[in-house]
Parts: C-alpha cells; structure tokens; sequence
C-alpha cells in the first residue's frame, strides 16, 4: 500500500476543544481557524457515516456556506499536491454529497474538468452521461475521512471506467493516518477523535442526546 506524506502534523483535540493546538503550524492553524469560525466543528454525541459514535464531528456543509473559505481550502488543498510531484490530473471526482462543492472548486482552480458520483442502490456511480476516456488522469477529492469508505468506491469507478487515478485529495483525514489507499493521499489536517463501537460507549457520550447530522 502507498503511504501518504505525513508533511501535516497530527491535531489531537481533546474534549475541551481549546481554540488554539500547540504544535500547529501557521497553515494547518488557519485551516482550524476556518472550521471553527463557520461552525463546521461540533461537538456533541454524533453517529458517523462508519456507524461508529463520536463526540466530535466535521460538519462540512456549514463551511460550504462560505464560498471565500472554500475558495481558501481548494487553494491550500492544491499547494498540497503541487508539493506531491507533478500529478497532471485533468479531471477531478468527488463523492456526493460531501465532496461536491469542494470537489469543484479545486476544479475551478485547477482548470481540470469536474464530474461527481452519486448513490443508487446505496452504491456510487457515475449518472447524467458522465464518462471516462480511456487513459484519463482522475484526481478524487473527498471532504472528510474516516475509513474511507466512499473512496475506495470512487476509486473503482475510475478503474471500472477505464481511467487513472492518481491521488487522494480530502480536507480531513478522521482516521489519524490509518486510513490508507493504494495510491498518493493527502489532506489538509489530520484529526485524532476517539470514537467508539454503539455497544461500549463512554458513560459521559452516551447520556448525550444522539445526532447523526449527515455530510
């Protein structure tokens, strides 16, 4: 398996969700900065998309919200891989819905052509005559991973197409790096947030209302 750059420091935030991380640098601070200041990072008792429990989640819709911040996040998004080697990706994938609107903005920057996939039959395909030509150097761009589930669908969506992928692009890596594809990942910060199995809950988490707010 291809191991990611580990160029980003690791974030561990703990339950008392302090403003600022020692450690951190300038860039991965004004990445914080812009999830907390559009409230896309919440804390409460939340079932993620794995199913697992957690008290914290990355709400990326609310960051949406803010086209200045997402414009922010594509740019800093793409200094990342341009850092990666030369890519030459000419088409971005996002998984819908959390990587649509970040997924095309990196686009826009980029001047790569967009396409998304979208869920029938609880699986990801490609709909609305999108296409792959053959040979085509794809870049997928997630929002957040935890185990990176919607990737790995996305990257068989290449592959079945008769495309090249060529790299993982996410805002958030959930996992804290164990989540890893065969192919380059990168990400703007990595997030250490326990999270915990419905059946072995901490009591503090589960006398918490439950909220499963999507992505």
């Amino acid at each position: 398996m291809h191991r990611r750059p580990r160029a980003q420091t690791l974030v561990s935030i703990s339950s008392s969700l302090t403003g600022t991380v020692p450690s951190m640098d300038v860039s991965q601070q004004e990445i914080l900065d812009i999830f907390t200041r559009t409230r896309a990072l919440l804390r409460g008792h939340f079932v993620l998309r794995s199913g697992l429990h957690s008290g914290h989640y990355f709400q990326c819709a609310q960051v949406c919200q803010d086209m200045g911040a997402v414009t922010r996040l594509a740019e800093l998004l793409l200094i990342k891989l341009r850092g990666a080697g030369d890519l030459g990706f000419t088409t971005v994938l996002a998984p819908a819905m959390g990587g649509l609107v970040i997924g095309q903005e990196v686009a826009r920057q980029a001047g790569a052509r967009y396409i998304f996939a979208e869920k029938e039959n609880d699986r990801l395909v490609l709909r609305r005559g999108f296409k792959f030509a053959p040979g085509e150097r794809v870049l997928v761009v997630e929002d957040v991973v935890t185990r990176g589930g919607r990737v790995l669908e996305a990257l068989e969506i290449v592959r079945a197409g008769g495309a090249h992928a060529v790299a993982v692009a996410m805002l958030v890596d959930r996992s804290a790096g164990a989540t890893r594809f065969a192919l380059p990942a990168l990400s703007l910060l990595e997030l250490s947030f326990p999270t915990f199995p419905a059946d072995q809950l901490p009591p503090e988490l589960a006398a918490l209302p439950v909220e499963k707010p999507g992505s």
